[in-house]
């Protein structure tokens, strides 16, 4: 197990905000609003040697396009402060991925462009696959459970729920199409009450049986919670934590989270 670090974007600064917030008009509800900026993060964590993290753009660049070009601008920085050191995702296209990937980014993380409709496009995936190439690509499957129990996709600020069930054959099938999963627990995102147990099950047993990589998020608030994820998916899912950490006004202490979790 390796603990992800992550830097969140929204108007331009680093934040970190309760999962599935953002409304139309760009309110949100802040757990934290940082008085640094996206390049001070990215250097600490280059320096801690905690590599893999992502940089998360949450404006839309549709609806908000000034925000978004702040949010770009602070992403940009932090991959100059770390560069091949982290991911980058947030309204990325095969467009706009190039631009993140020449300027140090690892990866490109895609979510809502590889749907339509609510439908997985499959057109839409292979474009993306194409442009960035599968090695470089990470799917963000982050989901919110249904009455049922299932665990569905979410897109567009996790507002939308999409037909896509995150369960065993569906991390399979789309394995195939990328180098890792990236998966945020949206209902109890930021909240930092627990983690959604259900779910890591789910990826803790495709990842265990694969050994394909997937970060799991959400809801992490003690160290018991990584205990938790160890103990549910056999030390196989890599994990990251946001609101909870002291950087970001919470209680637990960067490298005492890293240390326990390349202990578990």
């Amino acid at each position: 197990m390796k603990l992800r670090p992550c830097i969140d974007l929204h108007g331009g600064k680093v934040k970190q905000i309760v999962g599935g917030s953002i409304r139309e008009d760009g309110s949100v509800l802040e757990n934290f609003v940082s008085g640094r900026d996206a390049a001070f993060y990215a250097s600490l964590y280059r320096e801690k040697g905690l590599d893999g993290g992502h940089i998360i753009l949450l404006d839309s660049r549709a609806e908000a396009p000034d925000a978004y070009a702040a949010d770009r601008a602070q992403a940009l920085a932090a991959l100059e402060a770390f560069p091949g050191g982290m991911q980058v995702g947030g309204g990325i296209t095969p467009e706009s991925a190039a631009a993140f990937l020449e300027r140090g980014a690892s990866h490109v993380i895609v979510t809502s462009y590889v749907f339509l409709e609510g439908m997985l496009a499959e057109d839409r995936l292979e474009k993306i696959k194409k442009a960035v190439g599968k090695e470089r690509l990470v799917l963000d499957l982050s989901c919110r459970q249904r009455p049922d129990g299932s665990f569905t996709v979410v897109t567009d600020r996790w507002q939308r729920f999409t037909k896509l069930k995150v369960n065993y054959d569906t991390l399979q099938s789309l394995s195939a199409h990328c180098d890792e999963f990236l998966i945020h627990a949206a209902d109890v995102e930021g909240r930092r009450g627990g983690i959604q147990e259900d779910l890591v099950r789910i990826l803790g047993d495709f990842c265990a049986k694969t050994g394909f990589p997937v970060t799991y998020a959400g809801g992490v608030h003690a160290l018991s919670d990584l205990e938790k994820i160890a103990a549910l998916s056999q030390s196989s899912l890599d994990v990251t934590a946001g609101s909870a950490l002291d950087l970001f006004g919470g209680s637990l202490a960067l490298d005492t989270l890293a240390a326990l979790a390349a202990a578990l």
